[in-house]
């Protein structure tokens, strides 16, 4: 790579510029032509040929190219010289001065000897120079102010021109210094912001963090830096101000004019520069920031994913059907506890979401990447919220399933011990049948009100929501509800032809005179009509068995009913089977045979209502 070449500064010969044998007043010809001044210097003889070349190679790059380009005026100061140092300062600026030559004015020798020698040595030698420009030589100052008006002059050619050559020097090297700075600043903003446009954004949050730190700390270094330079321009354009305002007629030459807009524009190209560089940092830096807030949005996400996954999880681990309704009624509490558990990380899913929509509004660049993950944040959440209501709904379904059953399956069990406990002696009248048939309807109304027949109505509704095992439960429990009602109905139609039946009235028989001739009187009189045989003969048997009369007994009965004061009774019997009918029996008894009697009759009802419960609870097993 070929090396920039580098200017020639001030601060590179300020030796040289120190020794004053060429100058840079800030004068201007008749035309606006700079003027250089080789003032009288006594060892100009003994300059290094490079020290003189670099000093006029500087001095002719101060002015402009416009003005350089009108060509140099130069003011060959010899007065009090020879005409060898005349000759010898027209060599060398002939042989190595680098820019354009508009016109030489010389002050020859002012001693007459010397000047006769300078007159004579100019007409033998001007071809020498090699000059393509007019030498003019000149006798006093008087001549010079007819080419140059006096007031482009310095003091020392009688002139009124204002300058320092040490404070000529300082300026110098002040400008050119900050040039320098301008331009390095320049140059490093130039290279940060070259950096930072080929940085590659972290992938995690700390690296982030760093990164955003450590081109935050440059940018501030550059900034502090960009503030200094601004600082040391805008002093030295103050004090370029300062020595135009020394006096009120005083101006600034047109190298002062020359340096003040020099200066200006170098701080307008640190301030364009400052600008442009903020507006790049400014938009590295929101990336940078919105790098962070992505980097921070993913972490976050990851985090709230990982719960909510959890979750469902658990979720779709929790059974919507239970066995019994303690059980759903767990799962309904569990199920509550896990929604009440769930309440933060959705809240912190759609604030997650919530922000994300903010990042996507504030012009994000990674909104393709964030909005994407706000969408499964917010369907995870109403994938939840929905399966939640979902299960609510299939176990509150499920618990009034059960709760039905065990409404069906209580009522069938107090049917049943309903059923058991209605004593048969007690229906054997009409009030009693009454009373048992108001019973078992008072206790069918309660089947409307517990509204059993729900059962097989929900059943159907919410066949697509229940098991194989809960379906078989509402089977079962329908089946015994079925069963129970049937043997109220055939309880109902018997109750109700034995209150039905109107019972006869006693009637009275006139006793047999005991003068009347000697009947056997039979110890039972047969019934006329037996419609239940098979059921007096257990009765008979079951009577027979629990009491046999002893000798002493049967014979005691003879004596009684050999005895001539007896009482004679009627009694109306009705038989309390379902085919049964009344009879009268007149029979002629003493107390004791009656009271056998009411023996038999006892123990005949406890048979009968053993048999129906033992029937009952049979068929309630099935």
């Amino acid at each position: 790579m070929q090396q920039e070449i580098r200017p020639l500064l001030a601060v590179d010969i300020i030796e040289q510029l120190h020794r004053q044998f060429a100058l840079l007043s800030g004068g201007r010809g008749k035309d606006g032509a700079p003027i250089i001044t080789f003032p009288e210097y006594s060892g100009f003889g003994d300059l290094v040929a490079e020290d003189f070349q670099n000093v006029v190679t500087y001095l002719t790059s101060i002015p402009s190219l416009d003005v350089a380009s009108i060509g140099f005026v130069i003011i060959i100061d010899r007065r009090r010289d020879k005409w060898s140092s005349v000759k010898a300062s027209l060599t060398r600026i002939a042989g190595a001065f680098p820019g354009n030559l508009q016109l030489v004015l010389v002050l020859r020798p002012s001693r007459f000897f010397q000047r006769a020698i300078a007159d004579i040595g100019m007409k033998l030698h001007r071809d020498d120079f090699k000059m393509k420009v007019p030498i003019v030589m000149l006798n006093s100052l008087s001549d010079l102010y007819g080419y140059v008006d006096k007031g482009q002059l310095t003091c020392e050619l009688g002139g009124n021109l204002d300058y320092c050559h040490s404070q000529w020097i300082h300026r110098r090297t002040a400008i050119e210094n900050f040039a320098v700075t301008v331009k390095t600043t320049a140059q490093m903003l130039q290279k940060f912001g070259t950096d930072l446009a080929e940085t590659e954004l972290p992938n995690d949050v700390q690296c982030t963090k760093d990164l955003l730190t450590t081109h935050t700390e440059k940018h501030d270094k550059l900034k502090d830096e960009l503030k200094l330079a601004m600082k040391q321009g805008t002093t030295l354009l103050g004090c370029i101000k300062e020595q135009a305002a020394k006096s009120e007629n005083h101006q600034l030459n047109p190298d002062e004019m020359e340096n003040h807009i020099t200066v200006e524009r170098l701080l307008a190209q640190l301030d364009e520069t400052e600008n442009a560089f903020e507006q790049f940092w400014s938009k590295h830096h929101l990336k940078l920031e919105q790098c962070l807030q992505f980097r921070h949005f993913e972490h976050d996400f990851r985090e709230v994913k990982v719960s909510l996954d959890s979750l469902m999880a658990t979720l779709t681990a929790l059974s919507d059907i239970g066995d019994c309704v303690t059980l759903v009624e767990m799962l309904l509490k569990d199920l509550n506890t896990l929604e009440e558990k769930a309440q933060e990380s959705l809240e912190k899913a759609q604030l997650h979401a919530l922000h994300g929509d903010q990042l996507i509004q504030s012009n994000h660049y990674s909104v393709d990447s964030i909005r994407p993950k706000c969408v499964e944040l917010r369907r995870i959440c109403d994938d939840f919220t929905n399966e939640v209501q979902k299960k609510y709904d299939v176990l509150s379904k499920s618990r009034q399933i059960h709760k039905g059953i065990d409404k069906v399956n209580q009522w069938c069990e107090s049917g049943v011990y309903l059923l058991a406990s209605q004593a048969v002696d007690k229906c054997q009248s009409q009030e009693g049948a009454e009373a048992a048939l108001q019973d078992i309807e008072k206790f069918l109304e309660t089947a409307k009100e517990n509204q059993l027949s729900d059962l097989k109505n929900i059943h159907n509704q919410y066949e697509l929501v229940l098991n194989v095992e809960v379906k078989a439960n509402v089977q079962k429990a329908l089946k015994r509800l079925d069963d129970v009602q049937e043997m109220f109905e055939k309880r109902q139609v018997s109750l109700k032809k034995l209150s039905a039946k109107q019972t006869r009235p006693v009637q009275p028989v006139a006793p047999r005179p005991e003068s009347s001739p000697k009947r056997p009187v039979p110890h039972k009189t047969p019934r006329t009509t037996c419609p239940a045989p098979a059921l007096s003969r257990r009765i008979s048997e079951n009577s027979s068995a629990t009491k046999q009369p002893t000798e002493a007994e049967l014979a005691k009965r003879k004596n009684v009913s050999r005895k001539v004061k007896g009482s004679l009774k009627i009694e109306v019997m009705h038989e309390a089977s379902q085919g049964g009918s009344s009879h009268v029996l007149v029979t002629n008894e003493t107390e004791e045979s009656l009271s056998n009697r009411r023996s038999i009759h006892q123990a005949k009802a406890r048979v009968v209502n053993i048999c129906s419960r033992t029937r009952l609870w049979s068929l309630f097993r099935k």
